[in-house]
């Protein structure tokens, strides 16, 4: 009996330590927010130096809250990308995952917000407000990757005039693969310098419908037949290919801007020169107060 109870012992514990490890595995992947999403909501904004933007040619919010899941690779590599731009073209970057900024005073303070790989309920209901408010009035955004997946749906807003169409998953089994690029609108501002199509390495995501259907400006699609549109989970295979499947696309809200691309699930995709030219000219295009008044826009 003792004999026994150690055996019994030894595997309760080797049973509490696969357990410890496999949830450190889930919260060093990002995933523990995805499985336990936050609704916190942050109520005082950090100070910003008086002389923020001073001299430069354009002040950007770059906000990477994850009240779902975290992309940590991706943001950084978003971080690092982001920063080169800015040094290039003497823009202002303040990066922040504090919500407190979302209000009329807090975004006055910037020309451009970006969304990098930020996800979930990140911001409360007056929060929104003043971002839809300021957006509405004259003021840019880029969303990046998981701001487009369907953490978001707590937000309709959001869903309806930034990203169009509902999330149904990303490609799984592998999660990750290259495919071709096509670059559809290569007349607008962010897309120039582009080549007609290049090769992309990405966690490609698929949603319900195309965002052309809904009043949408497509800038780049992918072509499906580049690689395997499908989902492979436990012995399941989910086909989630959209026939018309774009990548990148822009709208104007009025005066303001906006854009979101489904690319940056990693680092290293913001190494593609490609990707990395694309983000430098949607920078600048959500930051041209007059861009949504240039036909050329194909708006």
């Amino acid at each position: 009996m003792p004999r026994l109870r150690k055996a019994l012992l030894y595997t309760l514990l080797g049973l509490a330590l696969l357990a410890v490890l496999a949830l450190a595995g889930i919260y060093r992947s990002g995933a523990w927010s995805l499985l336990f999403p936050s609704h916190q909501y942050d109520a005082v904004a950090p100070e910003i130096p008086a002389d923020f933007g001073r001299g430069r040619s354009l002040r950007v919010l770059v906000f990477s809250k994850t009240n779902s899941f975290r992309h940590d690779d991706g943001i950084a590599g978003a971080r690092r990308a982001l920063d080169a731009i800015a040094e290039r073209n003497g823009f202002a970057l303040y990066h922040s995952e504090n919500g407190a900024l979302f209000s009329a005073p807090g975004l006055a303070r910037f020309d451009v917000v970006v969304f990098s790989n930020a996800s979930g309920d990140m911001l409360s209901d007056e929060q929104d407000r003043a971002f839809e408010q300021w957006l509405a009035g004259g003021g840019g955004w880029i969303g990046i990757h998981s701001a487009g997946d369907d953490s978001h749906a707590a937000w309709p807003w959001y869903r309806e005039n930034l990203i169009g169409g509902n999330f149904i998953g990303h490609i799984m089994g592998p999660q990750t693969q290259k495919a071709r690029v096509v670059v559809e609108d290569r007349a607008h501002p962010v897309t120039r310098g582009l080549p007609a199509d290049f090769e992309h390495e990405e966690e490609w995501y698929s949603w319900d419908e195309s965002p052309r259907a809904l009043g949408f400006h497509v800038l780049l699609t992918l072509d499906e037949s580049s690689y395997d549109p499908s989902i492979r989970f436990l012995g399941s295979e989910t086909d989630i290919r959209m026939g018309d499947h774009p990548i990148v696309w822009s709208r104007c809200i009025g005066p303001g801007r906006a854009l979101y691309s489904t690319m940056g699930h990693w680092a290293s995709a913001y190494e593609n020169p490609s990707y990395a030219k694309l983000l430098e000219n949607a920078l600048a295009w959500a930051g041209d107060p007059s861009a949504c008044s240039k036909p050329a826009n194909g708006e």
